[in-house]
């Protein structure tokens, strides 16, 4: 039987949504507020996943301290107070959308992970608002 381990996280960080490509006035149009030019924070919550087989040695699917670290040291670290845009490789060139921070944060883990566990990532930009991923 397969079990899912879930384990909470949290960070601050800013963003703004803009596509180069596009003129100011096309971007105002797609993405509002959210285009300020020196953009905008949001107090992410974030739920990491992981599904499996309990271990039978351990009786757990994944230890709750390690998965703990994992996330504190890949994502908030990485992320909590930054500019997604200016202050992070991952989005130097790729729009900080919630959809797109919830594959980042998922790629990052995944290869942490060992491949016979599942892992799904739910990213909440606001109490209202939240992506997974995989969907």
């Amino acid at each position: 039987m397969k079990v899912a381990v879930i384990r909470k996280a949290h960070f601050n960080a800013a963003h703004r949504l803009h596509n180069p490509a596009w003129d100011d006035d096309r971007n105002r149009e797609v993405f509002g507020l959210c285009n300020n030019p020196n953009g905008h924070g949001h107090n992410y919550e974030l739920e990491v996943k992981v599904t499996g087989e309990i271990d039978p040695d351990t009786g757990m699917v994944v230890d709750l301290g390690w998965l703990a670290g994992l996330i504190r040291r890949e994502v908030e670290q990485r992320f909590d107070h930054k500019h997604l845009n200016l202050d992070t490789e991952e989005f130097r060139n790729l729009n900080p959308t919630a959809e797109n921070i919830a594959v980042v944060i998922w790629r990052i883990l995944r290869v942490h992970l060992p491949e016979h566990l599942g892992l799904h990532v739910r990213l909440y930009e606001t109490p209202r608002n939240f992506v997974e991923c995989p969907a």
